[in-house]
């Protein structure tokens, strides 16, 4: 037999009241009972909002040097027994992107060592999120941890991810990967922290507690931020692990030096940055290999040996030049390998010490007056001239 109303509990009577009404107003068109879910509210996005402003792109230019052989050597020292002159070496400029961020109001920046590693000629022009382009400075870098320190300057204070307050990386948490993937600046991909205190090697050099993510990591994220959803660091992306040590292709195995690491090498950075600041800031991306005669004209110098001049058939005095680097000052002006130097202004030389203190007060933009040419042991086919080159 059917219940009447009066046996039903009055609870269920009002719930059903209550339901019928609630649904009549929905289909009247009446305020919804749940408000829309709003995209710009997301933790996510607002993580992001918070960090770009400090997130940057890097592109790096620098020289480096390749040692060539000619094949005409090669026959002579073979079937005559000498050289005639050492293996000739090329400068070549190479570019890179990757990516880094503001941690600090002045403009220092932290990224990846292999991002700006030092070179002759090191270039590192930084990009901001408001599209501002500055050229920085390298200030220090630490192989093993693959983290490096660079600056830029500007009359306003830069926005900065505070390293006061990382990310406990936690298992499992969410973690958003910030950069300029493959030339895409401001691209981020969302995944999740999968794992602490991997160990990794990357060209014989072992990477030791590396956090590890399924978030896409991609050529251009190198040195960029890893944060979680509340805009806190977790790492920077280091390396992503497509292939295992057995060639077996792999997915969503990405690695990240973790915030503490970052933390603690830019305090130690920070006290380098004070010291040069203090007036003893060492040359920015130098090589004590590179002589000023390379670096200011282009030109690879040889002291005129004994054995060299008679393979060369020159008579001794002056110095030799062993390579001219393409497109430098030297090539410009027309100074060809194989000739001699024979004077730089009206200083007699006689080896490659005595053109080095000549050259080290040349500054870059003045001109420098070298003679050049070929005297014969034979007194025959003397050809010498003054050439002016213009340092870079």
């Amino acid at each position: 037999m059917r219940p009447e109303n009066g046996d039903l509990p009055r609870a269920l009577i009002r719930h059903t009241i209550c339901a019928f009404a609630a649904a009549l107003q929905i289909w009247a068109g009446s305020t919804p009972c749940f408000a829309q879910a709003d995209p710009a509210s997301e933790p996510a996005v607002l993580a992001v909002a918070k960090v770009l402003p400090a997130v940057v792109n890097i592109n790096t230019e620098r020289v480096v040097r390749r040692t060539v052989r000619d094949p005409f050597e090669d026959f002579y020292a073979q079937f005559f027994g000498y050289d005639r002159v050492r293996p000739r070496q090329i400068r070549q400029t190479l570019q890179s992107l990757g990516s880094g961020f503001i941690i600090d109001p002045a403009g220092y920046i932290v990224t990846n060592q292999h991002v700006v590693e030092r070179a002759a000629d090191l270039k590192i022009h930084v990009t901001t999120n408001d599209d501002k382009t500055y050229n920085a400075h390298y200030i220090s870098g630490d192989d093993k941890t693959d983290l490096a320190f660079i600056k830029i300057d500007a009359k306003e204070p830069f926005r900065f991810i505070n390293l006061d307050n990382i990310s406990p990386n936690l298992l499992g948490e969410t973690v958003i990967v910030v950069g300029n993937a493959v030339g895409y600046g401001s691209s981020i991909s969302r995944g999740v922290l999968s794992a602490v205190k991997r160990n990794i090697t990357v060209d014989d050099i072992e990477y030791k507690d590396l956090v590890q993510t399924d978030a896409a990591i991609n050529p251009g994220n190198s040195g960029g931020p890893v944060i979680d959803i509340s805009g806190r660091l977790v790492g920077i992306s280091s390396a992503k692990m497509a292939f295992t040590p057995q060639g077996v292709p792999t997915q969503g195995l990405g690695f990240a030096i973790p915030a503490e690491v970052v933390r603690d090498s830019v305090a130690r950075f920070k006290k380098i940055a004070q010291k040069q600041t203090a007036g003893k800031k060492q040359p920015v991306a130098s090589d004590a290999s590179i002589s000023n005669a390379e670096r200011l004209f282009g030109l690879q110098l040889q002291d005129l040996s004994q054995e060299l001049s008679d393979a060369l058939g020159y008579p001794r005095g002056g110095v030799v030049i062993t390579a001219v680097e393409p497109r430098s000052p030297a090539d410009e002006a027309g100074v060809e390998r194989g000739l001699v130097i024979y004077h730089v202004g009206s200083s007699e030389v006689n080896s490659v010490t005595q053109i080095e203190k000549l050259l080290s007060s040349v500054q870059s933009g003045t001109t420098a007056n070298f003679t050049i040419g070929a005297i014969r042991g034979s007194g025959e086919s003397q050809q010498v001239a003054t050439v002016t080159v213009t340092a870079r």
